[in-house]
């Protein structure tokens, strides 16, 4: 099984990474920034509908900050969801703003509400972490999902992924009438296998998102990830593959019973020509990646190490023993693919 004993650095973001986020329009100038947010006064535990502890609080500030917040958390959203045009802030209003106190980067979440209708959106200010912000920008530039995020000196703004929790998910399986249990078995053979190549790590059951489409006549299920904290960091190889961690054992065991070897193959061959494609229509992109990471320092050598000789046998491929860091080793780890 996985395990990741120690709690990972976060990385500040470098020269390099700073231009590339310029360059590509990520870097954005916002009305406030994480370290105004930590202002509040006093917080609440935050509880679901079933009055479960949901490890959030919600958070209060003083009546002389919360006006000036709230409309600079508006003006981001407008920034994240409508390339700034401040018009789509009529109608909205944030209805709270809770702290997550057990993560990383100790996220905030902001829920908006339009007042006409009563829909709600969310999304997240964070600490910026190099880390997290390579996964996102690789995530947007090679899996098929598109993802929108913001970063400004030291502060992240992320929107929100949609989806059933993974650990929720998994826990409602049985009661679930419309379960497609070859369907989702596959779709967990493709991520596994977009985590492994792009070497997104840490992607247990509380990680991910599902994300669940009824068609006229089957279920479709889409894998999404929601914590890029563990990209290209870790050393063992099995941090990259969701199939060794327990957390996921439910979904493990119908691809066991579900999906014979063959098939497994199939999707996995599948997965890695999509992940070829992107590759292909994205290579500048990628490749101006590749290079700010190439200068960056987001893991330590020992892991380096460690996983360039596990990569190498994985592979049979002695050339990843050459590589001095985590962006070669992603490198040739896609060029596998192209192969």
């Amino acid at each position: 099984m996985a395990l990741i004993s120690r709690k990972k650095q976060i990385y500040q973001i470098s020269s390099g990474l700073r231009r590339y986020l310029v360059k590509y329009a990520r870097e954005v100038d916002i009305p406030i920034h994480y370290h105004e947010l930590l202002r509040y006064t006093n917080s609440i535990a935050l509880y679901d509908s079933k009055d479960q502890d949901t490890l959030w609080e919600t958070v209060f500030y003083d009546q002389s900050d919360r006006e000036e917040i709230h409309l600079n958390v508006k003006k981001i959203y407008a920034l994240l969801k409508a390339g700034g045009d401040m018009s789509v802030m009529n109608h909205l209003y944030v209805d709270r703003i809770d702290l997550c106190i057990y993560g990383n980067t100790q996220p905030f979440r902001v829920r908006i509400v339009n007042r006409i209708n009563d829909n709600f959106d969310y999304f997240y200010i964070k600490n910026a972490d190099a880390s997290r912000v390579y996964g996102l920008e690789l995530e947007d530039l090679l899996s098929p999902n598109r993802i929108s995020y913001l970063v400004h000196r030291d502060t992240l703004i992320e929107e929100h992924i949609a989806g059933i929790p993974g650990d929720k998910f998994m826990r409602q399986l049985n009661d679930d009438p419309n379960l497609n249990p070859i369907r989702l078995a596959k779709e967990f053979v493709k991520f596994n296998e977009r985590c492994f190549v792009r070497l997104l790590g840490d992607m247990h059951s509380s990680n991910f998102v599902v994300d669940v489409t009824p068609d006229f006549e089957e279920t479709h299920y889409r894998i999404r990830a929601i914590d890029f904290d563990q990209q290209s960091y870790e050393g063992k190889k099995s941090i990259y593959l969701p199939q060794y961690f327990k957390e996921n054992n439910i979904l493990i065991e119908l691809g066991m019973k579900y999906i014979t070897p063959e098939s497994m193959r199939q999707y996995q061959r599948e997965e890695r020509a999509l992940i070829a494609t992107r590759f292909k229509s994205s290579h500048k992109e990628i490749e101006d990646v590749l290079r700010a990471m190439e200068h960056d320092h987001i893991a330590p050598f020992s892991n380096v190490e460690q996983l360039r000789e596990e990569l190498s046998k994985h592979y049979k491929n002695p050339d990843f023993l050459e590589c001095k860091n985590m962006a070669e080793i992603l490198r040739l780890s896609l060029e596998q693919i192209m192969r």
